[in-house]
């Protein structure tokens, strides 16, 4: 069982809203309108935790190891949402998302392969470590430098638990968790090619509702995120880079084979047997 030890280590790193955060340094010089409504939308994607949950605690019913994470996950994922909103309501207030444009995100997921499902949301965490780290970089204003910084670690933090459980599944399934996460590695470490940054929040996961079935439609700008990765924190392809090669070298020592690429991933994939599903 993996639960009792990553929460202890996840409460060992844990930050404190009030006392980490350096509120009284806010320079209202530093922060332009622009780099206010780029908060206002991460809030509101960050919300999106809770139908994620959701999902996560429907599909794994059988296990109640992983089910139990989910109430560390989904704490700390809503204290992200948390404390950028705590950011606009002191210092842009107008700004700061209603509850009906936190509610619009909240909506059924179509049931999905659970081990897909976590090869997903793993890669999702390595990509959110470095667009979090790119948004500190690009603001100018220290406290929500800050506060990108401790989101980004956390999202570093929260794809190392989600490994642990990779590797338990591998333990348990054997070709058929190897197929399920090659697959969706595959998919994933191949977004420079489609055009497209894959991410959780912008793929369609509610058939009935599309095209208003991902997270980033939802939005109040459903455009928003690639303006914002590719003309604000200028997530460029040297940055696309790191995260491929982080899902790359993360397969490469959980299935013991060296992935240089995502086309020697493939091959690898191929090899197994189908993935469930």
């Amino acid at each position: 069982m993996l639960y009792p030890d990553l929460y202890k280590s996840l409460e060992a790193a844990r930050w404190n809203m009030a006392k980490d955060v350096p509120w009284d340094r806010f320079d209202s010089s530093l922060l332009s309108d622009e780099q206010a409504l780029t908060v206002k939308m991460n809030a509101i994607t960050e919300w999106s935790a809770l139908p994620a949950t959701e999902m996560f605690l429907r599909d794994n019913r059988d296990d109640s190891d992983f089910s139990a994470f989910m109430s560390i996950w989904f704490y700390e994922e809503q204290k992200h949402a948390l404390v950028l909103m705590e950011y606009l309501r002191r210092f842009r207030p107008e700004l700061a998302p209603s509850e009906p444009e936190l509610h619009a995100v909240r909506f059924e997921f179509d049931p999905a392969p659970p081990l897909e499902t976590l090869m997903l949301h793993f890669c999702g965490e390595l990509r959110l470590t470095q667009w979090y780290r790119r948004a500190s970089e690009w603001h100018t204003e220290p406290v929500i430098k800050k506060i990108y910084d401790l989101l980004s670690r956390d999202e570093a933090r929260h794809g190392g638990a989600y490994l642990k459980y990779m590797k338990q599944a591998i333990d348990r399934f054997g070709d058929s968790a190897r197929a399920a996460f090659a697959k969706i590695g595959v998919l994933m470490a191949s977004s420079a090619r489609s055009g497209k940054p894959l991410h959780p929040t912008n793929l369609h996961v509610n058939e009935a509702l599309f095209p208003r079935d991902t997270i980033q439609s939802r939005l109040p700008n459903p455009d928003w995120l690639d303006h914002w990765l590719s003309e604000q924190i200028r997530f460029d392809k040297d940055c696309e880079q790191r995260v491929i090669g982080g899902i790359l070298r993360n397969l490469s020592s959980l299935f013991g084979q060296v992935f240089e690429t995502a086309q020697d991933l493939n091959r690898f994939r191929k090899s197994l047997s189908p993935a469930p599903g």
